[in-house]
Parts: C-alpha cells; structure tokens; sequence
C-alpha cells in the first residue's frame, strides 16, 4: 500500500512539473490576447474618443478666451532700521543695567518691527482703514474686467451701479447690498500677498487685479500706509513714554535715577524726531511697484492643454465601460 501511494504521488509530481510551463504559457498566450484586444477596443472606438476630445477642446477655448486677464504688480521693499528700536523696550538693552541700578524696570527686549509690519498688514483693522480711506470697494467687489481702450475698470452691473455709485446687488440675510468689511477682506486675500524673503529679509509685495493700474496704486498705498500706520505707532509711544518718565521724574529726588530718566528722555526724543522726518519709517523702497504689461493669468494655454487629456481620457473610459458591460451580458 505504502509503494502504491508513493508511486501516485510521484506521477501527480510529474504530471504538475509537465503541465505547469504549459500553464504559465497560456497565461501569457491570455495577457498578451487581452493587451491586443484592448488595443482593437481603442481602435475601433478612435472616433467616440476623437469627438468628445474634440467636444472638450472647443468648449475649452470658448472658455479660455472668456476669461478676462489679470494683471500683477508687485514692490520690493528693505526693512527701514532693523536696529531702531522704539518705546521703552529698544531702550532696554542700552540703559537695562543702569536703569535696575536706578529702580526703573523697563520692560521686555527688542521686537521684530519687520514682522509686525506685516502682521499689521494683515489684519482685518488695517484692512478696514485701507479699504475706507481709498474707496477700493466697488474696484474689489463688483469689477469683472478692464477696458484698454480707455482704461477703465468693467463693473458687474448686476452688484454695483456705475452710474449712481450704489450697491444694487441681491443677497440674503445677514448680508447687506454693500458688502461688509469682513467680506471684502476674504476677497482681498485672494489679491493680496506679502511674502518675507528668510535668507535677504527682503520684503515682497503684490497685489492682481483686472486693472494694471489699479494692481500698481494699491501696492502704492499700502506701502505708504503701513509706514504712515508703524509712523503714528511709534509717534504715540514715543509721547507716551515721555510722559510717564517725566511724571517719574517728579516723584524722585534721587540723583542717579533722575540722570537716567533724563537719558530715557532723550533717547524718545530721537525716536520722535525720526517719525517727523522719515517718510518710509518702516519700509524702504528698494524695486517700486510698476504698471504691468503682461498678464499674470489665466493661463489660457494650459487651460486648453488640460482640456485635452480631460475630454480624451473621458472617452477611453467610456469605450472601454462599453465593452466590459458587453462582455458581462454576453457571459449571463
């Protein structure tokens, strides 16, 4: 019994060693069928995948070229005096030992002006005032192209009046015809970009917008109010300062702590005559915003080339859902 099974064991082994390459043969022999087979599919459904592409295209085109251009413009600019510090705290490092000698605590180390600058820049106050102080409303909110000819801004009719000036546009509750500041600032986000350079410490400013010139006069006038804003920030400290160290001087009769409060003074005084005399307090100009000439989008070229694959992979998978759904019923 024992050789018996051995003896059939050992067939099954040559049976399975025989058929196994054969096997593996058909199973290419059906890879390679199916490769071709997909190919004919392809093939014989050329012309469903040549209209829909073609479908795409046309319809990409139409959309491309009804796209209007958006024109950017954008302004280098260098920290004015990273070293200038005002208030108490820029007095800190200089006077910090006397003044504990003194009684006179004044308060934390050096703060990074740059960044506040553009932190300031940022939120939805500064914005507010921008916004308010140069009447970007309707050019932010209701415009939806430029006209070259004779370079003016297209207003959205629908949202807002040229004519009368007045908001005309239907919304629901809580939003009113003119649109608040809170949702004029998310539109502006999308506008406006500021950008700080790690390694140069440059800062870059930019701003898009239907208009070239439009772009070009808010890049002016933010960089004129964020150094007007930082200006009247460091202006009223300054004032500030002073008189709680001349109240200070006062209540002392001490000597020491008199001279050093005079130098605290002093050193406001400067910070004072730097706001007056400065005009680019924060910031300092180093590539001015220009008109641009060029558009910075819509790529329109690559709006078409996507638009291509899109509409030809659409009628790959329609071709070959076809032939499988085929196959299936004819297998039921």
């Amino acid at each position: 019994m024992t050789d018996t099974k051995n003896n059939t064991s050992e067939k099954d082994k040559i049976q399975y060693v025989a058929i196994s390459p054969d096997m593996f043969q058909a199973q290419n022999n059906d890879d390679e069928i199916d490769l071709r087979e997909l190919w004919n599919v392809i093939w014989r459904g050329k012309w469903i995948i040549i209209a829909i592409t073609a479908i795409f295209a046309v319809a990409s085109v139409f959309y491309a070229l009804s796209l209007p251009n958006i024109y950017k413009s954008e302004a280098l600019l260098a920290p004015a005096d990273t070293d200038q510090q005002g208030g108490l705290s820029g007095l800190s490092g200089q006077l910090g030992g006397l003044a504990s000698l003194a009684g006179v605590n004044l308060g934390g180390g050096k703060t990074d002006k740059t960044a506040l600058a553009i932190e300031i820049l940022k939120s939805r106050e500064f914005f507010a005032k921008f916004a308010e102080k140069h009447d970007i409303l309707p050019d932010l909110m209701a415009a939806k192209g430029w006209d070259m000819a004779s370079n003016t801004v297209i207003y959205d009719e629908e949202i807002y009046s040229s004519e009368s000036g007045e908001w005309v546009r239907e919304v629901r509750a809580p939003k009113k015809a003119k649109p608040s500041m809170q949702e004029a600032k998310q539109e502006f986000e999308k506008l406006f970009s500021v950008d700080k350079s790690i390694e140069t410490g440059m800062v870059n400013i930019s701003i898009e917008h239907y208009s070239p010139d439009v772009a070009k006069q808010w890049v002016d006038w933010l960089i004129q109010d964020i150094n007007s804003d930082m200006k009247m920030r460091e202006k009223n400290e300054a004032e500030r300062s002073i008189k709680y160290l001349e109240s200070q001087i006062n209540k002392t009769t001490v000597v020491e702590q008199r001279t050093l409060l005079f130098q605290l003074i002093e050193e406001q005084a400067k910070t004072l005559m730097f706001a007056e005399v400065r005009e680019e307090y924060a910031f300092k100009t180093i590539d001015s915003a220009e008109i641009p000439e060029k558009k910075s989008s819509p790529r329109r070229v690559l709006i078409i080339l996507f638009s291509l694959f899109a509409g030809c992979g659409l009628g790959i998978i329609i071709i070959f859902t076809r032939f499988f759904s085929e196959n299936s019923q004819r297998e039921e």
